[in-house]
């Protein structure tokens, strides 16, 4: 809770939940990346979130966008960013648009199979790609499934379908898992990308470049490492692999740059119990998964609430959102210890919520409106 943020909700109208996002932090996040990797680019993954004020910042600072669809491309661009700073990153596309980030100067596109290759080829002829490989995602809260990417000995015919192509081969990819808390989970990733290099080079592909992914946490009840820790590791496992002749790096933070920028305000609608004997509480919040809260979802991300009334006696409660889906519920396999004095009408803060809220909100489902977003 930033001194700036407890103004503005110390003057805010009560109109419903509202995520604040703190741009001062969202600053110094950025400058603490850039301290850490100072040879390694700082793509944000865009997705995390959106918010012109967010792209606006990052752009005048000199950051480059990890992009996932056109209308993500078309808004930094707006920001103020030149097309190459901007990567394609998602390695599902459309040969349409495609063409259409092609015609919008993109260069840099991701791809884990021979036919996005040819779809690039096609449409963007002559980019630069780099092709995903997968990762265990060992430690991570919120692990990737294996969605995207492909084996290490998969992406050496990859990429050099895509040189056949007319297409430059330019590196690899990898995520090592969103809230990643161990700096070490790179290694294992770079173990496999050096691999691929040597056998890349054996068939006279000349590599140069490997996107080392997101994954850089934020604080919620548990502490994570510094970002200089993961900075310090990470360039030990590249000069470990990858001896004298380090590629050329990228990041792609996301969570870990707007993740403890923002705080949601939401209020308790209801405290209830299931039976007279039940010790444990359902309480109900004005949010819910449908919200913003879908990290949530198998209890993956558990945020930090604060509520007026803490320091007294806690007790178990089950969380849930407002909505009418039984699915909306945020907190039950592990219920969440909360005062037992809590009661309807009282205002809580979930923090860390600065990033993959606003944008997971529905849009009027049980016509909720969708989160309201301020940024200082």
């Amino acid at each position: 809770m930033t001194a700036r943020i407890r103004e503005f909700l110390r003057q805010r109208n009560d109109d419903g939940p509202c995520l604040v996002v703190d741009l001062d932090v969202v600053r110094d996040n950025y400058q603490t990346f850039a301290k850490a990797l100072p040879d390694t680019r700082v793509f944000y993954a865009v997705k995390a979130n959106p918010a012109p004020e967010v792209l606006s910042l990052l752009a005048k600072l000199g950051s480059c966008f990890d992009a996932a669809s056109v209308p993500e491309i078309e808004m930094v661009l707006a920001a103020g960013a030149s097309a190459d700073r901007i990567s394609f990153g998602n390695t599902i596309k459309k040969e349409r648009d495609i063409a259409r980030a092609f015609a919008l100067g993109v260069r840099l596109y991701a791809l884990d199979c021979q036919a996005e290759a040819e779809k690039i080829a096609r449409a963007a002829p002559g980019s630069r790609v780099f092709c995903r490989i997968l990762s265990d995602c060992a430690g991570a809260e919120w692990p990737l499934s294996r969605k995207f990417g492909c084996e290490p000995a998969m992406a050496v015919d990859v990429l050099e379908h895509a040189h056949k192509l007319g297409l430059e081969a330019h590196g690899l990819s990898f995520h090592v898992g969103s809230q990643q808390r161990n700096p070490h989970a790179w290694d294992r990733a770079l173990a496999s990308a050096a691999g691929v290099f040597r056998e890349c080079g054996e068939r006279g592909l000349n590599l140069t470049m490997v996107n080392l992914g997101g994954g850089f946490p934020t604080k919620y009840l548990k502490n994570v490492p510094a970002v200089k820790t993961y900075g310090a590791a990470i360039f030990r496992a590249l000069r470990r692999h990858f001896g004298n002749r380090i590629p050329e790096t990228i990041i792609e933070p996301g969570r870990g740059m707007v993740g403890n920028a923002g705080i949601i305000e939401a209020e308790v609608v209801l405290v209830s119990k299931k039976s007279e004997n039940d010790d444990v509480r359902w309480v109900y919040l004005d949010i819910g998964k449908f919200g913003g809260l879908a990290e949530t979802m198998d209890e993956s991300i558990r945020y930090p609430i604060r509520t007026p009334r803490d320091g007294g006696e806690l007790g178990p409660c089950v969380l849930a959102g407002p909505t009418c889906d039984s699915a909306d519920v945020l907190y039950e396999k592990q219920p969440y210890a909360l005062p037992v004095s809590l009661e309807i009408g009282d205002k809580v803060l979930i923090e860390g919520t600065g990033a993959y809220t606003a944008t997971y909100a529905a849009v009027g489902f049980n016509g909720f409106p969708p989160l309201k977003t301020v940024h200082i």
